[in-house]
């Protein structure tokens, strides 16, 4: 029992002088505009497609759930974790987006090769979240980029669209998440879209339309996916506001208007439903919680000081 308590706290201390390693403003005296330089081209971005906002978004979730906030993701190789089923739907704009980041702090020589690929992605997350009407906050920066990249790594390592609360609670609280967290992250889905198979089991089923699914709304989505839809057939997250950041979410929850299983349960278990209709509430209540939930994230598996590197091609290793 003494041997697992100094175990635990080993980890417990050897997360948390992980994350103590990041603050604020890391590249103070190396690169000291990496924020703006980012910022500018995430917006130039962004004005070319709004899917930079949800693609971007899903990608640095995706990142740290799978080996941590190291930007694996983004490594190209024959045996990569973008090309894992759960990784495949991601957008080609998600990656573009810290591509073209990239490419703007490497045109300034002071920044060249500085600043992680990680720290872009997580700088890039913050800022389309404040493009689409939501939360600014103040990002933690110091990671180190990943050189592992495999499929196998991200096998049951992502919450999958028919999870239950149980479920959804053991897989955020293995990187430290809250059920509050889980459902504040959730809230994430007030942008996007979805393709039809992962929800096709709700409006078809041998039983008729999920019970817990809104009947009018179950009806629209079969309009919109009709058995054998063209898989790439996209419908959005969030009927009423899917371009905006905003407690929408989970007002839909409170009509049935849940998309996924996952987004559902919030509302129908007692036990995660007065979180939700707080946030449907209260938008204040919903970002506070948000940022909160986010910055946790961002800790999540770093590597600092010395561990991993800094590619000089995000989509390659060293």
């Amino acid at each position: 029992m003494k041997k697992q308590i100094i175990c635990f706290l080993f980890l417990s201390l050897f997360i948390a002088s992980s994350y103590a390693q990041l603050k604020q403003n890391f590249y103070q005296n190396t690169c000291p505009n990496v924020e703006s330089i980012v910022k500018a081209a995430v917006t130039k971005k962004f004005q070319q497609t709004f899917v930079t906002v949800p693609g971007t978004l899903r990608l640095f979730f995706h990142d740290c759930f799978v080996r941590g906030c190291d930007a694996s993701v983004l490594l190209a190789n024959a045996n990569a974790e973008k090309d894992h089923p759960d990784d495949i739907s991601l957008a080609g704009d998600g990656f573009d987006t810290v591509i073209k980041a990239k490419a703007a702090l490497d045109s300034n020589p002071s920044c060249r090769n500085k600043v992680s690929c990680a720290d872009i992605l997580a700088l890039a997350t913050r800022d389309v979240i404040v493009l689409s009407g939501g939360p600014s906050y103040s990002v933690e920066l110091g990671r180190r980029d990943g050189r592992i990249s495999t499929k196998a790594s991200v096998q049951n390592n992502l919450p999958h669209p028919d999870f239950k609360l149980d479920q959804l609670n053991t897989m955020f609280a293995k990187h430290g998440l809250s059920q509050t967290d889980m459902i504040a992250l959730s809230g994430a889905h007030t942008l996007g879209f979805s393709h039809c198979g992962k929800f096709s089991s709700r409006i078809y089923s041998k039983n008729g339309i999920d019970p817990t699914l809104n009947r009018q709304y179950a009806l629209q989505l079969r309009q919109m996916c009709p058995i054998n839809v063209d898989p790439r057939i996209a419908i959005n997250m969030d009927p009423t506001t899917p371009r905006t950041f905003d407690n929408a979410y989970y007002k839909n929850l409170q009509q049935g208007k849940g998309l996924f299983v996952s987004d559902q349960i919030l509302f129908t278990d007692n036990r995660s439903k007065p979180t939700v209709n707080l946030f449907a509430s209260s938008n204040t209540a919903f970002n506070q919680a948000f940022v909160t939930a986010i910055t946790k994230l961002g800790r999540v598996g770093v590597l600092t000081g010395n561990q991993g590197e800094i590619r000089r091609d995000c989509t390659l290793a060293n």
